[in-house]
């Protein structure tokens, strides 16, 4: 999780400078949706304590890496990259674990999904107010172009997700016949 969080706040400081996206969109955009991934997997396979635990490591080491290894202290707009990505990290991380729980008895896809879209805009409007407001970067829309790609990187996300339930569950049975021969 901290690794993640690492790599997205290092590469949300490069847009994209491919067909005309650079006023629109970072690389940043790509990886940050994985830690709703990460979230939502520990929320579905041991329950939203330890989702939480993850989220709370997860915000330790991604804002501590961050402040090692991206932040430049003479540059204003580095610093509040690491503020920012701090916040709205703990905030939408946090809010995906309440909304993943709620929902955890819905069909497969409903906890996951309303999540992480939930999670995504409340990240995304923090993260990009507090690190680029009346700085001369266009917040509004890279925030906007971010928040599509993190839309369809949580769709696309859909799939592994399904995919590694059997596992969650496989791991769970085998564990409870162990502990119950």
């Amino acid at each position: 999780m901290g690794i993640v969080v690492v790599i997205s706040n290092f590469l949300v400081q490069f847009p994209i400078h491919h067909f005309g996206l650079n006023e629109i969109l970072t690389y940043g955009a790509f990886s940050y949706p994985i830690t709703f991934f990460i979230t939502d997997l520990a929320n579905r396979a041991y329950g939203k304590v330890i989702a939480r635990k993850v989220v709370y490591f997860g915000f330790v080491i991604g804002v501590l890496l961050t402040l090692i290894v991206s932040t430049n202290f003479s540059d204003l707009i580095s610093i509040r990259i690491a503020i920012g990505s701090g916040v709205a990290f703990f905030i939408a991380q946090n809010l995906d674990v309440q909304i993943f729980d709620r929902l955890r008895k819905k069909s497969w896809y409903i906890a996951p999904l309303t999540s992480s879209l939930v999670g995504s805009i409340t990240d995304t409007f923090l993260f990009f107010s507090i690190a680029f407001y009346a700085t001369g970067v266009p917040w509004l829309t890279l925030a906007f172009g971010d928040l599509a790609v993190k839309f369809l990187v949580t769709i696309v996300m859909l799939i592994p997700f399904k995919l590694l339930l059997k596992k969650i569950r496989d791991l769970n049975e085998n564990s409870i016949s162990k502990i119950n021969p």
